[in-house]
């Protein structure tokens, strides 16, 4: 038995309450080294008695490269909770591992109140309590400037014509408003979506407002907070939630308040509301813009750093993240560059907008593995760019082998809580990144498969604008290209694709939430997914290989790139089936 290979922590994501009084207890083990694990536990004051109360069999969930993650269900009727491992290998090897780590497994050491792991009181208030409506939700991501422009009288001066087919440059201007989310949202009812996430709508003098002048009015070109009112009253109407972009971690070099300390420097009262190490304050040495005296979102001068932990620029920005939501009533905020921002600050912007607004939904932007931000006091939920990573290098760039995949995804389905997990905001491209079309070379077989995969993933599925029209773009500025409505008919094949896999995800959310699930490479370069809730299934098999693969039609649901013959479905290269 690898003993060092052995891993839980109380409260964390391997023992957490779920909901109610349901708690889950999760264990770490070297892969295929561990044949049973029972699970001993009850009130730690059982000890008078000197017996725990309960035993349950855990279940191997998942496996990864390296480990074997186990879990159980416990029902807890009391407020308090001692638990014990019982681990037995296959040679018939069996210890205890508790608190005090891996002892000989006795009575003696079973009911030793110092081996077990200990949650003192249960207190449902330090569980991780997420918004209910988030799971059954799909989102669509607007970037505003390059939607669709429905008030051309409010566009920018030079504003190009409205061609999908030009590359933007940075400094581009297309004339995409709010108007023209209005105008399109029977569109996007009838595509089936329930979320819209905007870039930021803040007053900036940019095209992609990251750089923000005046949090509290809507740029002039987009509009005014009479258009936003009636953009978020009609969405709701629609049953679609509304999402803004909080930019919290830096402000744009024309606001007010950074144009102060350029004309005051140490005399100005804004000077501690940023990171500066020297006055006076110059935009680079030597034209190195590394030798700022002054911190920025990444070298971006135009982008100076916020001190958060500044009383005076916490209760500002905390100002603006409530009144947004007192105003005009939004349902979400999508935090911007959140890891470099103080927890403590996030800690503080959980409770002044969930004292508004107890169903509101909070987003970290986080590109890596995320727990620190997901233990219950600061966000609900992360961009999964871990899971986008592995979908697109297996899916779409080819890069990885079904194996390591399975891995990859197996590892992260036990990094958070569930409850955390079934929120996740999952996509593959956004802004940010080039679109999921050119990382795949053109293939729309391709495009098709990693879609699929995402939608059949626990959590809240995103996707960006554009995509359900075939749209082309590489990196950041080239993934802003306009919405190429001219596209949009009846006759659209990906499109309609699109619109089934919406509905199907709807039908089957449940099921995927709730359920278990499995990934298995049951031949080369073919990968079979399940999940299993109470007896209803969900299937889905990928062939990613060079050869068909026949597969029984019998409740196909939903295909792509497929064939019938004698019954069967032929899955061509590169194509999927979902049973349903």
């Amino acid at each position: 038995m690898e003993l060092t290979a052995i891993y839980h922590r109380p409260e964390s994501e391997y023992a957490y309450l779920y909901k109610d009084k349901t708690m889950h207890i999760r264990i770490r083990t070297k892969k295929d080294d561990i044949k049973s694990i029972s699970l001993h536990y009850g009130d730690p004051f059982i000890f008078i008695e000197d017996r725990y109360e309960d035993s349950k069999e855990m279940s191997k969930v998942t496996s990864d490269a390296l480990f074997d993650y186990w879990q159980v269900e416990i029902t807890v009727g009391y407020a308090r909770l001692q638990y014990l491992f019982e681990l037995k290998d296959k040679q018939g090897q069996s210890i205890l591992y508790g608190d005090k780590g891996c002892v000989e497994n006795t009575l003696e050491n079973l009911h030793y109140e110092g081996n077990g792991f200990k949650i003192p009181y249960i207190h449902e208030i330090d569980a991780c309590h997420v918004p209910d409506w988030v799971a059954n939700t799909v989102w669509y991501q607007i970037f505003p400037e390059r939607f669709a422009n429905g008030n051309p009288e409010i566009s920018p001066e030079g504003a190009l014509a409205w061609d999908s087919s030009i590359k933007p440059k940075t400094s581009d201007f297309f004339g995409g408003d709010l108007q023209g989310i209005i105008d399109h949202l029977d569109y996007l009812q009838d595509l089936g979506i329930t979320g819209l996430y905007l870039c930021p709508i803040f007053e900036s003098p940019s095209n992609h407002k990251y750089n923000t002048t005046d949090y509290f009015e809507i740029d002039h070109h987009f509009g005014d907070k009479g258009t936003f009112r009636k953009l978020v009253d009609q969405a709701h109407q629609r049953g679609m939630k509304i999402m803004l972009d909080a930019v919290f971690n830096h402000i744009g070099d024309q606001s007010p308040q950074w144009q102060d300390v350029l004309k005051h420097g140490e005399d100005s009262v804004y000077k501690d509301w940023f990171h500066i190490q020297e006055f006076p304050v110059t935009k680079d040495k030597l034209g190195n813009p590394r030798k700022l005296p002054y911190h920025t979102f990444a070298f971006a001068s135009y982008m100076p750093k916020l001190n958060t932990a500044n009383p005076q620029v916490r209760d500002y920005l905390l100002s603006v993240a409530t009144y947004w939501i007192e105003e005009f009533d939004i349902d979400a905020w999508r935090l911007d560059v959140a890891n470099e921002v103080d927890h403590q600050f996030w800690r503080d912007f959980r409770k002044a907008v969930l004292a508004k607004k107890p169903d509101l939904y909070i987003l970290g932007e986080v590109w890596h593995t995320s727990q620190p931000w997901l233990n219950g006091d600061e966000f609900h939920a992360v961009m999964n760019y871990p899971l986008s990573d592995s979908i697109k290098d297996y899916f779409l760039r080819g890069a990885k082998k079904t194996s390591q995949f399975i891995n990859e995804i197996n590892s992260q389905s036990m990094y958070y809580r569930q409850q955390i997990s079934e929120v996740m905001f999952n996509l593959l491209d956004s802004h940010d990144t080039e679109r999921i079309l050119a990382t795949a070379k053109g293939d729309i077989q391709l495009v098709k498969s990693a879609l699929a995969c995402l939608f059949l993933q626990r959590g809240t599925p995103c996707f960006y604008y554009g995509t359900e029209l075939e749209l082309d773009g590489g990196p950041d500025p080239d993934c802003r290209r306009v919405m190429p409505w001219d596209r949009v008919s009846d006759s659209n094949e990906m499109l309609n694709f699109m619109k089934k896999l919406i509905q199907f995800r709807k039908d089957v959310s449940n099921i995927i939430q709730h359920g278990t699930y499995s990934l298995q490479e049951i031949k080369p370069d073919v990968l079979a997914l399940e999940w299993n809730n109470d007896g209803q299934k969900v299937q889905a098999i990928f062939n990613q290989s060079s050869e068909d693969y026949l597969v029984d039609s019998d409740a196909v649901a939903l295909a792509s790139h497929c064939q019938e013959l004698d019954q069967q479905l032929v899955i061509l290269p590169k194509g999927f089936v979902i049973f349903y």
